[in-house]
């Protein structure tokens, strides 16, 4: 399945508490799973559920509609703490394919270009203009243009952000650690070929 992320318009929801730590987007206990489908069902488990497992209510991605967000706007240092990519893999498997935060836990952000989600990092005023904006009008899409560096939003106007250039060309690829290594196929055989004429008895059977 291909993770190639290039412009989203979706439905958007607002979480901004800051600080927002990886065992809070995924508990420790659910660590135990190796297989990604699956994982969104613990998404902020002891958030979204009480202890009898029914809904809390009162948390955002409970309600309609913002169960069908893909773009959670977050709170700073969105992804904090230890560095389980699991995490990253609850938010893609629950349907979230990009979050907006005016910054982000190093490697949290790392392991989201890693997975193909686009972490988005905006100025503090913007990001809380649009969960102002979110929260007075539930249901509000937002568009996500990946080419341009560009967040659209009803009644804000546009807002360009920074990427590096290699995580920005991996995101519109979909490309992980490996297939990244593959773009490089050709110059890898060649230089293999290289060293077995210039070196041979490296490579005796």
């Amino acid at each position: 399945m291909s993770r190639a992320f290039t412009t989203l318009e979706a439905v958007a929801a607002p979480l901004p508490q800051p600080n927002v730590d990886t065992d809070a987007i995924l508990p420790a206990r659910f660590l135990k799973r190796i297989e990604v489908a699956g994982l969104g069902a613990a998404l902020f488990h002891e958030w979204r559920y009480a202890a009898d497992g029914k809904e809390r209510p009162e948390f955002v991605l409970n309600q309609a509609p913002y169960r069908d967000a893909r773009i959670l706007v977050a709170g700073a240092n969105f992804g904090c703490g230890s560095s389980r990519e699991n995490a990253v893999w609850a938010l893609y498997d629950h349907g979230i394919r990009c979050v907006i935060a005016p910054s982000f836990g190093d490697i949290f952000y790392n392991n989201s270009v890693n997975y193909g989600l686009l972490a988005v990092v905006l100025e503090p005023a913007r990001v809380e203009a649009l969960s102002a904006l979110l929260t007075a009008k539930p249901g509000t899409r937002l568009q996500v243009d990946l080419p341009a560096q560009c967040v659209r939003a009803p009644g804000l106007g546009p807002a360009g952000f920074a990427i590096a250039a290699h995580a920005k060309h991996r995101l519109l690829h979909g490309l992980d650690e490996i297939a990244l290594t593959l773009e490089r196929e050709p110059e890898i055989a060649a230089y293999e070929a290289r060293r077995r004429k210039e070196r041979p008895w490296l490579f005796a059977d």
